[in-house]
């Protein structure tokens, strides 16, 4: 996994910056539903995403937690006084104390399936009655858009999903929600090009293909043989699933059984 403490500072900029930012804000925003609350940004990063939450909706009280200190601090510069430092998989926070929660490129980092497991059974515990959680899911296969380079690296190898949709909807079931919707958003400014996927195998963004090693290299050697060395292939989408806790008294046939899809 990579090192977000020393990922922070170039974070923004080798992810989209404001442009993918905006775009994941507004697919999350069309997910709750309007109206004053509180919402918890869990894993919220440099509170890029976050910063536009607040501005997008200024009803909503938005508290961001992160656990690497270099995101805090850098999340904690935009959005003062609220940002935590906390671990997705033990938030500090009691049971129900947010109408909104939301985890957006968290849980594809974790992995071990029960800490997958634990971070969403937090969210869902920190959830209100009546309140929505929205989070990223596959985010590895957002990536794989039908271009050149996705064909060189289709050999490479992967590891589980720990983030897949039906993994994540389990996970939320359990700990009682219900599916209450689906959306994507562009990851704008992502698409990449031969030579910055090079740079990508060679800093370790591929788990399974260490830097330095002899397979990691041949990768290179095959990308470094496509056109267009710097130019941008289509930007990856990032797909979303929201749920919904039950509000109190409602049973299995209740109001919100018809937004599971």
């Amino acid at each position: 996994m990579l090192d977000y403490e020393k990922e922070a500072g170039d974070y923004d900029a080798l992810r989209g910056g404001e442009a993918r930012a905006h775009e994941a804000a507004q697919a999350v925003l069309a997910l709750i539903p309007g109206g004053p609350g509180r919402l918890l940004d869990v894993a919220c990063g440099t509170g890029i995403v976050t910063r536009r939450l607040v501005a997008a909706r200024p009803g909503l009280r938005v508290t961001g937690a992160d656990l690497t200190p270099a995101m805090v601090r850098r999340a904690a510069a935009r959005l003062p006084g609220a940002i935590v430092r906390a671990d997705s998989r033990r938030l500090p926070f009691p049971s129900g104390s947010f109408d909104a929660v939301t985890s957006i490129w968290l849980l594809h980092l974790l992995a071990d399936p029960d800490d997958v497991r634990a971070a969403v059974a937090e969210c869902a515990r920190v959830l209100r009655p009546g309140g929505t959680y929205v989070t990223t899911v596959d985010k590895a296969a957002a990536h794989d858009v039908g271009s050149d380079i996705d064909a060189v690296l289709a050999a490479r190898p992967r590891r589980p999903a720990p983030d897949a949709p039906g993994t994540v909807t389990a996970h939320a079931v359990r700990y009682g929600l219900r599916p209450a919707g689906r959306g994507a958003f562009r990851g704008a400014g992502q698409g990449r090009s031969p030579r910055s996927t090079i740079a990508d195998l060679r800093r370790g963004w591929f788990t399974l293909l260490p830097p330095g090693e002899p397979r990691t290299e041949e990768f290179a050697t095959r990308l470094a043989a496509l056109p267009d060395q710097d130019r941008r292939r289509p930007d990856p989408r990032f797909g979303l699933r929201a749920f919904r806790k039950p509000a109190a008294g409602v049973g299995p046939g209740g109001p919100h059984a018809a937004d599971a899809r």
